[in-house]
Formats: structure tokens, sequence, C-alpha cells
């Protein structure tokens, strides 16, 4: 029998509890793309890579970058795929059939185009590059959920795109009223 998911999470943020026996998403904050029952597909927007630059990106595509173009951070997005790139971003571009809007807040594209557009100036307002993403089988992340692996709140913008990586677990928890510096990874039973 195929598990249906409860509610639709797509366009949520996932806060990746201290207990997640899974490390690479230890501490770890999802923009949740998509949400159904054929299964979920996410990105990790608070992992800054320390090894990889935009630069770095755009060389490798043979982009080159304009003198005014803003700094663009590069995310681990998540260990699927990880040589691709995935930008998540603001409503105000779209790349046809390669953007999946995903509200009225957020879209994602995945294509050389954009990045060629972000190098000129001529992307969208606001930005995160990822390489990889995160997947679930279907009912995967709904049996996580239940296990209290995520917790799930609405996504902020400016959580998204304006707080630094090391900022955006803490201030996602902060909108369900939960001081990040009381969570434990021990759990029991009263």
């Amino acid at each position: 029998m195929a598990q249906t998911t409860s509610h639709d999470l797509t366009g949520k943020l996932l806060i990746a509890m201290p207990g997640l026996q899974d490390t690479r998403f230890e501490g770890g904050l999802v923009y949740l793309c998509a949400h159904s029952d054929e299964g979920s597909m996410g990105l990790i927007i608070n992992k800054v890579s320390a090894q990889i630059s935009a630069k770095d990106v755009f060389e490798q595509l043979e982009i080159t970058p304009s003198d005014t173009m803003d700094a663009l951070d590069v995310c681990y997005g998540g260990p699927v795929e990880m040589a691709r790139g995935f930008v998540l971003h603001s409503t105000d571009y779209t790349d046809g059939d390669a953007s999946l809007p995903v509200d009225d807040t957020f879209s994602m594209t995945a294509s050389k185009d954009i990045l060629r557009d972000i190098a000129q100036g001529n992307g969208p307002m606001r930005r995160l590059l990822c390489l990889g993403y995160a997947g679930w089988s279907p009912g995967q992340l709904d049996a996580e959920i239940a296990q209290n692996s995520w917790l799930t709140c609405d996504a902020d913008s400016r959580i998204v795109f304006d707080l630094s990586g090391d900022r955006k677990w803490a201030a996602a928890l902060e909108t369900l009223g939960v001081n990040a510096a009381l969570l434990s990874a021990e759990s029991g039973r009263a």
C-alpha cells in the first residue's frame, strides 16, 4: 500500500533536529521545492561551501562575470547530483521551462542560462546557488518528520536570502519560538 503525504510542504523550510542520524544534514536548513506522493526535493540553503566559489563555477562553465556582479555564495545543496547547479531565487526571473515556480515568492532554476544572466547582472534580484540537492522517496520525508528528525516552518525570504548561512538555522527555529541553544540530541520519555 502506497503511503501518501499528509499535507503538502512545498515551499516550506525543513529544520534538521539535533538527533537526525544523517550527518550530511546536521544543522541543515532545507528549502522544500517539491513534496508530493511521488517524493520530495529540496535544497540545503545554509551550508556555504568553503571550497567552491561562484568564480570557480563560472570558470568551469566558461562564463565570464561582469565587474559589477554582486557576490554569490555557493551552498552545498544536498548529497544528490552534487555536480549539478540549482538556483533558488525570487520570482522576478524566469527561464521558461527550466524554471520551477514554487510559490509567489520563490522559484528554482537549473540551467546554465540563469548563471550566465546572473554573471551579467540580468538575473534574479535575490538568489542562492546550490550544488546538489536533497531528495526523498515517496513517504520517506513524512516518516522522518513523524520521527521528529525535522521541524517545518514557513519560508521567510529574509532568512533564505539575507542572512548568512551560519544564522539561518537558528533564525528558522526562532520563527517557531524555539531557542536553538535549548535543543538537545537526547530524547526521553516522560
